[in-house]
């Protein structure tokens, strides 16, 4: 007998048809009746949410009431739109269910991902710590540049990737988001970051109380760690800079600044200062793809951006390097083929080994170039890329 249908069901092309699940009971009754059910490592959720395995690809389904799966399946195809970290939307589905009907939201599980719960419960990622802060607060700032306020930043809703031996913040739940013109009011820029600390501090508070967070873990400061961080970010990014007509230079110097944090630009403007010829510069940012971009455009590798940043900067020091010894010129694209050939994939062959279908070939690249980095200061000079490879590959044997 097949399974009884959704009364409707919309789909992003290329995915399956999902047409085979038991969507005539509620997710919490799927267990013993949908075959592609999945264990994941996750955060909590105020609905009911499965995950199924299809051909190897992970989907989470969040059981909602009815058009709220729509509503926020919409939020999440805009903020996509506008290139932020978010999970990926994939549809959305109207049922009747033994209990009535429901709307249930399909989005892509975030391949390599890890939820907070990890990052404060085992030691071995403890030093992310940090890293995990800093990464909410980007999150929190890339979206209110753009004018999307959260609502409901909390870890639950929140899930993290390594990036270059840091972490890449992606938003997983984007019921309360609301879409502002422009960048959203300070008062609900605050009120944004005062639901973060109260929900941050309130779950590892719960995880202390289970006796599950790590020593050494404050649960009582670590919100109040991520606005400053943020207001720091928020603040270094929006400045305005007054400059006299002998200083346009600064206006490059500022625009690199924010490069390296990442951020693309838009646009520079500028207005006449109170004081005299002098002017006021204010940079418009869009995105913090900026290295991404760069690399994925030379390459085709698609990384997240400190990863990007890392492999960038190798490939402009090889074109440094092949200009000097050439005494030309020597244009970005043939610096980033011949570091293609002769770095990147003959690092990867090496380490055939320690890849399968879920490695982050990008974050293992770089991993061997933090520990070519700690062999070179240790040695006083640069050990070479093979060095690093052999060396690593028997510090990875060794455990």
């Amino acid at each position: 007998m097949p399974a009884p249908l959704p009364l409707n069901i919309s789909l992003r092309p290329g995915n399956p048809d999902f047409l085979d699940l038991p969507w005539d009971f509620t997710l919490s009754e799927w267990s013993g009746r949908c075959r592609y059910l999945e264990e994941v490592p996750h955060g909590l959720s105020r609905h009911p949410v499965v995950f199924i395995n299809v051909s190897g690809t992970i989907y989470a389904l969040k059981e909602m009431p009815l058009e709220l799966a729509e509503i926020e399946y919409d939020l999440l195809l805009h903020m996509e739109s506008l290139r932020l970290p978010v999970v990926m939307p994939v549809g959305h589905a109207l049922t009747e269910t033994n209990l009535g009907k429901r709307s249930v939201l399909i989005t892509r599980f975030l391949d390599r991902s890890l939820p907070y719960r990890s990052l404060f419960m085992r030691r071995s990622l403890l030093r992310y710590r940090d890293h995990l802060l800093d990464a909410i607060a980007g999150l929190m700032v890339q979206l209110h540049l753009v004018g999307v306020y959260w609502g409901d930043c909390s870890l639950s809703n929140t899930l993290f990737r390594r990036d270059a031996g840091a972490l890449q913040a992606y938003l997983v739940d984007a019921e309360t988001v609301e879409i502002h013109p422009g960048t959203p009011p300070p008062t609900d820029r605050l009120h944004d970051l005062q639901l973060m600390e109260e929900n941050v501090d309130g779950e590892l508070a719960e995880l202390g109380a289970a006796d599950l967070l790590m020593d050494g873990i404050p649960s009582d400061d670590t919100g109040a760690s991520i606005r400053i961080r943020y207001q720091n970010l928020w603040e270094e990014i929006n400045r305005q800079v007054l400059i006299n007509p002998d200083e346009k230079y600064r206006i490059q110097e500022r625009i690199q600044v924010l490069n390296e944090l990442g951020f693309s630009i838009g646009e520079v403007n500028l207005t006449a200062g109170d004081a005299g010829n002098q002017l006021n510069f204010r940079v418009v940012v869009t995105d913090r793809n900026f290295h991404s971009d760069k690399l994925l455009g030379l390459t085709g590798i698609e990384a997240e951006e400190m990863q990007a940043r890392k492999m960038m900067n190798e490939i402009y020091e090889l074109q440094a390097t092949l200009s000097q010894n050439f005494r030309r010129d020597t244009p970005i694209n043939v610096a980033a083929y011949k570091w293609l050939e002769e770095f990147y994939f003959p690092t990867l062959e090496d380490l055939d080994t320690l890849i399968n279908p879920q490695t982050d070939l990008p974050e293992l690249y770089c991993q061997v170039l933090e520990h070519k980095w700690y062999l070179s200061e240790r040695a006083h000079h640069d050990v070479g890329h093979q060095a690093a490879v052999e060396d690593y590959l028997r510090s990875v044997s060794r455990g």
